[in-house]
Order: structure tokens, then C-alpha cells, then sequence
């Protein structure tokens, strides 16, 4: 098979960044339809071997995996013109969206809309995170560590917020260290990834926005939802860059937008700081995903079959699916009024009894919460 072009990268990577609504099982199955099904670049057991190596790294995995896919194919160049084609179109629309939806006085329409979108987050996060359970059950080396981990995760989240980061690696420590000891082992062959300490997040501005978008990209095991409490508490509770209200909105704007949920932090950066800050929180955020494949994707193989990787992830992992879970708890409490717990309960039904899509809830939510600003309802500040 003919190696692809850089131009035929660049296309195929910007559509499906601009129809990748669905976050990444959307992304996973547009890659596989077009590297092994369509176009026959990849075999379909490389790019399953591919997905589980980015699983057991930190940060979005499909943003990782449409970057591995691009440098299988092209190298380096391609890495980084596949990865960027499929960040750009999502990154572009959140901005232009969080330019409209946050601000500082947008017709009442448009706060309607996002109060009733982001009212819908909190279901939305117990239907991501319950739908990860079965498999992470499975496997599970021990049903009651995993439960431990679960709840470990789930009560961070709910409670101390930006350093849930230290009990996602601290779950997969211990995993690793009881696996260690279960073969005897004398000391560990491998660690966890290095906390940072960051100064900046003590002094405000641009480090310390720079230090929660690093948190984002570099620090969070599971992706998705994980991201939120790692955000929440310094870009509301610390910082004050956006309201309780208004990082609901934020939320919203990442999961109704195609490509990378992450793209979330890029509405925080533009809080915080207008379009520069949202271009630096994105480039942070993203930077890690294209480090771990050009730098170590000739060794994804070998990751793959890592048992202390393994063993790293069977406790950062349950931990991060509680955290997942656990957000909904913050996420509801940052509710303030009465018709959006309304919303909220309607949410619920369509996404866990219905089951119907993420997307289409929220664009229901939204219509809701236009609505019941349209004929008078109170919003939120």
C-alpha cells in the first residue's frame, strides 16, 4: 500500500476532527474506518495494539491515537500535521463559543441555552462513568481493591477537587507495589509518572493556567470527565477565572464540540486570559500527546505488553472511573436554580434510561434552558 501524502494526512485528519462529535468511541471507530477499513494503512491488530498502548498512558487517549496513526504513516511530519489537523477544527469552534456564551453580558437567550446545556453535565458524567465499569471489572486483579480505588476516586473528585491527581497516581502506586510484592520482588522496576511541584499554581496568571492545563494533558489517567475535577477547583473555587455557572457552560461546550473533550481547557484558558490564554491552555494540554508517540511510539509495543504498566493502570484506572462518577457531585451542587434540577433529572432519563446520545441531551438541555429564559425564569450568575 502506497504511503499517504502530507496533504492527504491533513485532510482525512481535519475531517474527522470536524465530525468527531461523540468523543472518543467516535474517534476510535472514524480511525479504524479509515486506516484499516477504507484505506488499508494500518492492520486491524496494529491499531488495536495501538489503542491499548494509549490507554495506558495519561491524558486524551484518542487525540494520542489519531497522533500514532498519522506518525505510523509519515513520521514525525505527519505526526504533528495529522495531530494538529485533528485539534484545530474543535479548537476553533470552543473558542468562538466560549467568546459568545461567556461574555460579560450575553442576551439572556444565549445564558439560557448554556445554563440548561450545562444543568444536563452532571448525568452526563454518571452515564460516561458507568459506562466504563464492566470492563474495568473485568479486569480487575482483585474485585476489592478495584472497589477501593473506585471509591477512592469517586470521593477526591467530590471533595478535594485539583488534587485528585495525587490519589490517581497514588491508586496506581500501590497496585504496582502489591504486584511487586506478589512476585517478590525486591523493589519496584518501575514508577509511576513524576508529580510536579509547581510554584505556579500558588502565583496566579498565566503559570498557573499553564500548570492546570499541564495537569490536564500530562497527569490525568482515564481522560474525559477526569479532566473536570482537575479543573474545577482552581478555575472557580481558586482562581475565580469563571463562575460555578459559567464552568458548567465551559463543560458543555467541550462535549457539543467534535474532537478531543480536553479542548475544555482551551474555555477555561479563554476565562482566564481572552485567545491567548485559550491557545496556551491547548497547547499545553495537548503538547504531552504529541511527546508519547514522537518521542516513544516505536515503543508502544513494548508498553503494551508492560506488566507494571499494567499493573500501574489496574489501580489509576478504577480510580479514574470513580472520579469520573464522583464529578457529578460538584457538578450538581454548582446548580442554583430550581427549573435546571429539572433539567438535570430529565437528563438523567434520556441518557441512562433512554439511552439516547451525549450530544443530542445537551442540545435538548439547551433548547430548555432558551426556553425558560424566553418566558422569564430566573438564571444563574
Amino acid at each position: 500500500m502506497a504511503q499517504p501524502s502530507l496533504l492527504t494526512v491533513a485532510r482525512e485528519w481535519g475531517r474527522i476532527g470536524c465530525i468527531g462529535f461523540g468523543g472518543p468511541p467516535a474517534h476510535i471507530a472514524l480511525l479504524r474506518r479509515l486506516c484499516v477499513e477504507r484505506r488499508g494503512w494500518l492492520a486491524a491488530q496494529e491499531l488495536e495494539d495501538a489503542i491499548a498502548a494509549c490507554n495506558l498512558l495519561p491524558g486524551p487517549a484518542s487525540t494520542q491515537l489519531a497522533i500514532f496513526c498519522a506518525w505510523r504513516l509519515r513520521g514525525r511530519t505527519g505526526a504533528l500535521v495529522g495531530g494538529v489537523c485533528f485539534i484545530v477544527p474543535g479548537l476553533i469552534l470552543i473558542i468562538g463559543l466560549a467568546a459568545l456564551f461567556l461574555a460579560g453580558s450575553p442576551p439572556d437567550w444565549i445564558r439560557g441555552a448554556g445554563a440548561g446545556a450545562g444543568a444536563a453535565v452532571a448525568a452526563v458524567a454518571v452515564q460516561a462513568g458507568a459506562g466504563l465499569v464492566p470492563d474495568s471489572r473485568r479486569r480487575a486483579a482483585s474485585v476489592g481493591r478495584w472497589l477501593l480505588y473506585l471509591v477512592a476516586g469517586a470521593v477526591s473528585a467530590a471533595t478535594i477537587g485539583p488534587w485528585l491527581v495525587l490519589v490517581l497516581l497514588g491508586c496506581g502506586v500501590i497496585e504496582l507495589v502489591v504486584r511487586q510484592l506478589g512476585r517478590g520482588s525486591a523493589g519496584l522496576t518501575s514508577v509511576a509518572p513524576p508529580l510536579l511541584v509547581a510554584a505556579a499554581s500558588a502565583s496566579g496568571g498565566l503559570l498557573a493556567l499553564g500548570w492546570v492545563a499541564f495537569k490536564v494533558g500530562a497527569l490525568s489517567y482515564g481522560g474525559g470527565f477526569v479532566i473536570i475535577p482537575l479543573m474545577q477547583g482552581d478555575a472557580v473555587g481558586h482562581y475565580h477565572w469563571l463562575t460555578g455557572g459559567q464552568f458548567l457552560n465551559a463543560v458543555a461546550l467541550g462535549q457539543v464540540t467534535p474532537g478531543p473533550v480536553v479542548q475544555t481547557v482551551a474555555a477555561v484558558g479563554y476565562a482566564a486570559a481572552g485567545v491567548g490564554g485559550a491557545l496556551l491552555a491547548a497547547l499545553v494540554a495537548f503538547s504531552p500527546s504529541f511527546a508519547f508517540v514522537l518521542l516513544g511510539g516505536s515503543h508502544f509495543d513494548r508498553l503494551r505488553r508492560n506488566d507494571d504498566a499494567k499493573a500501574f493502570l489496574n489501580g489509576a484506572g478504577p480510580a479514574a472511573i470513580g472520579a469520573i462518577l464522583g464529578t457529578a457531585v460538584p457538578l450538581a451542587r454548582a446548580l442554583s436554580e430550581s427549573w435546571q434540577f429539572g433539567v438535570l433529572a430529565a437528563a438523567a432519563i434520556l441518557l441512562l434510561a433512554l439511552r439516547r446520545g451525549v450530544v443530542l441531551t445537551l442540545v435538548l438541555a439547551g433548547v430548555a434552558g432558551m426556553i425558560a429564559a424566553l418566558l422569564g425564569a430566573s438564571l444563574p450568575r
